[in-house]
């Protein structure tokens, strides 16, 4: 059997998949030339570039699997596919510690002016004075809107750094942790930081808009790993200019790379941005590309 892989695999997946007897061929098409030679595979493997749309899916008539090396699958169409009763593959766990690891970072770049001092210094300046009123994590409340499994391992360090962890997850009775499972309303009003750990529903727009932000505590740090449209961004930057929200750290975006639209969020000083690396490590990148191919290589061989 063929398989396409279109946004790459890490070689120990590569290898999984050929010691199974796949032929594996990694190449990038634009997504006219993917619906034309779709037809020629038996499944594809996809990160977050390629999008698998209905049109793809139709023209894909040996489809017999769609894998996705990550976490979401927003450019899936997985209801689609599933009517068409092929499978689709993910890899929900493999890159959380990684993802959790940033949104920590973010908090203490924030927290520190790490984003600022670091760029000023470069440029010969010595802002001591500018960056003199910094915040410890130790005991602030850090509340998670999402405590699956990225949230957990935000969780599990936040802990070590001695900070209360309170949770808002309607699937989640229970974490094994010392988190306190909450309402969202109290996420907001009680939590020093808040970061997001919950996907983009399209039909169902933002999770974070002017309606929250006037829930949340004066002086909030907002962190985003999770997905670019979770908040609104044009609220957020007036909570920012109002002082409602005193720092956000985020890694996605509503456009992606973000357009001048945005720049007035992405240079905000009290902000602090990365270009959507949450699962970006070497670690994370070995364990997806393990995951996938041996999901894949056990659907394949059923």
């Amino acid at each position: 059997m063929k398989i396409l892989v279109a946004d790459g695999i890490s070689a120990q997946g590569a290898d999984i998949m050929k010691a199974a007897g796949l032929e594996v061929v990694i190449q990038k098409y634009s997504p006219e030339e993917l619906v034309q030679n779709i037809v020629n595979y038996d499944a594809i493997l996809v990160r977050s570039a390629t999008k698998v749309t209905k049109e793809v899916i139709d023209a894909g008539k040996n489809l017999k699997a769609i894998a996705r090396g990550g976490v979401g699958l927003d450019n899936i169409d997985v209801a689609y596919a599933k009517e068409k009763g092929i499978p689709v593959l993910n890899t929900p766990g493999a890159s959380s510690i990684s993802v959790a690891e940033l949104a920590i970072g973010h908090m203490f770049a924030v927290s520190r002016f790490l984003n600022l001092s670091n760029t000023e210094m470069r440029q010969g300046k010595w802002p001591k004075k500018e960056y003199s009123k910094g915040m410890e994590l130790t005991g602030k409340t850090l509340g998670l809107i999402g405590i699956g499994n990225i949230g957990k391992e935000v969780a599990k360090r936040a802990l070590g750094l001695s900070m209360k962890v309170i949770a808002h997850d309607p699937w989640v009775k229970e974490t094994g942790m010392d988190v306190k499972l909450v309402s969202k309303e109290e996420v907001l009003k009680n939590s020093d930081f808040i970061s997001l750990h919950i996907p983009f529903i399209k039909t169902e727009g933002p999770s974070i808009t002017a309606n929250e932000f006037a829930k949340m505590k004066d002086g909030v740090v907002l962190i985003n790993c999770a997905r670019g449209g979770v908040v609104k961004e044009t609220d957020l930057l007036d909570a920012l200019n109002s002082g409602k929200v005193k720092y956000a750290g985020f890694d996605v975006f509503e456009n992606e790379p973000p357009t001048e639209a945005q720049a007035a969020l992405i240079n905000h000083p009290r902000v602090s941005v990365s270009p959507h690396i949450g699962a970006q490590t070497d670690e994370a990148q070995d364990r997806v590309g393990t995951e996938i191919a041996e999901k894949l290589v056990a659907t394949l061989k059923k």
